[in-house]
């Protein structure tokens, strides 16, 4: 009768001190007793017992001893070559460097139609490898190039006390985020640094429940300019605008925009004062889409704001129709660890179809400018507006701060968000 494998680790061990001081003659007949016990191959038995319990010396006072159950294993053949990584990198710089979970999502649409659109060159080995990739192995083979970059975020909000106890306060977890249309509205300054004189601002507004976004330039925070925008961004919805919920800036606190949602029956909320998270949908989308491709520079003067626009009309088509997003559904707690659970990452375009309060003929709409879409060509198209926009920034550093090289291209250089939601 055959030992458990745990009374097969103690028999080695005893008879291994052993059977390494013994003689030829006597090794011999405890190897024939050990294989008779444990029913070990006499080949194997005897490299256990030399094997058990023996010490190397590595360096002075190190030393490794030798177990029963230690093998040596040979290396992992790669299933993924470079051919693979090499093709996986160009997506991932079309799909403008997002994480591997959301990326995964994407590859299973972006790749055939890149390939149609003659866009990418693979055999259909490889292309069979990389749509049939992990999110954890798009992470691992991605990992040499994402080792970059963290830039800091500034607030340049002043509060308007005028309304602003007119207007209710909402937190972050009070919206219905399964009706489209409640935006989240935000702005985003592009002052480089100094705060003196007019600067460009963004308007960047986000739909709560699709993800969908809008961006939209003004000279500065300038009420009238901020109305307007906000009736561009209206105008450019594929679904109706319900509500509005804004920081408490006086740009958004005002009289003529009170008023206008009170007329159109808008729900207008804002956030309490220092609580960023309470607009956290607009907030990620000023890092991932502001930031990421507009930087830090300054930009002044009505040129640089059409310029800005410019680039928001190819982004807008290129983040909405082709970047999926991932939205936060539950949390658990395990005392002080907090652990996060998302859906499955889809695109606000995908989001959209699938809301039953958008009409079918705005859908039928976003679907036929969907399939005039080259991913690839809007990315190039982005990268051409950026080059335009930071010849136009302005160069002079203001007082007291150094610029460096990469203030005067920050969207050249990939940003690692390894988990970034969108």
């Amino acid at each position: 009768m055959r030992l458990a494998m745990a009374e097969r680790r103690v028999v080695t061990k005893e008879y291994a001190g052993r059977y390494r001081k013994a003689s030829r003659k006597e090794k011999g007949r405890m190897l024939a007793e050990f294989v008779a016990s444990t029913g070990y191959n006499r080949v194997y038995g005897a490299r256990l017992l030399r094997g058990h319990g023996a010490q190397v010396l590595v360096k002075p006072r190190v030393r490794l001893e030798g177990a029963a159950g230690m093998r040596n294993r040979r290396p992992r053949q790669r299933e993924y070559g470079p051919e693979v990584t090499k093709v996986l990198t160009q997506v991932w710089e079309t799909m403008d460097y997002i994480c591997g979970k959301r990326l995964a999502a994407a590859l299973t649409e972006v790749v055939p139609r890149l390939v149609d659109l003659g866009e990418l060159q693979a055999g259909p080995e490889v292309l069979e490898q990389l749509l049939r990739a992990s999110a954890s192995t798009i992470d691992r083979l991605l990992a040499p190039e994402r080792k970059k970059y963290t830039l800091k975020s500034r607030s340049r909000t002043k509060p308007g006390t005028l309304l602003k106890h007119q207007i209710p306060v909402r937190t972050f977890s009070q919206w219905d985020d399964t009706c489209a249309g409640f935006l989240e509205v935000d702005l985003v300054g592009h002052d480089g640094g100094s705060t003196a004189g007019d600067y460009c601002q963004t308007l960047d507004a986000t739909d709560v429940a699709t993800g969908w976004s809008e961006q939209v330039a003004v000279r500065n925070k300038a009420q009238h300019h901020v109305f307007k925008a906000l009736q561009k961004v209206r105008g450019r919805l594929p679904f109706e605008l319900r509500g509005l919920d804004s920081d408490n800036g006086s740009e958004f606190i005002n009289d003529q925009l009170v008023r206008y949602c009170t007329q159109e029956g808008i729900t207008f909320t804002r956030s309490r004062a220092h609580r960023k998270n309470d607009g956290c949908y607009v907030e990620q989308k000023n890092w991932s889409i502001v930031r990421r491709f507009s930087g830090y520079q300054r930009f002044e003067g009505d040129k640089a704001c059409r310029l800005l626009n410019d680039l928001y009309g190819v982004l807008r088509d290129y983040a909405n129709y082709f970047l999926p997003t991932m939205k936060c559904i539950g949390k658990t707690r395990d005392g002080s660890r907090v652990t996060k659970h998302y859906d499955a990452p889809r695109t606000p375009y995908q989001r959209v179809l699938e809301a039953p309060q958008v009409d079918t003929s705005a859908k039928a709409r976003l679907e036929a400018i969907y399939r005039t879409l080259n991913p690839a060509a809007l990315h190039r198209d982005i990268l051409r507006h950026q080059d335009a926009l930071g010849r136009h920034a302005a160069r002079v550093a203001p007082p007291g701060r150094v610029r460096s090289n990469a203030d005067h291209h920050p969207w050249k250089q990939p940003v690692s968000i390894q988990g970034a939601r969108g």
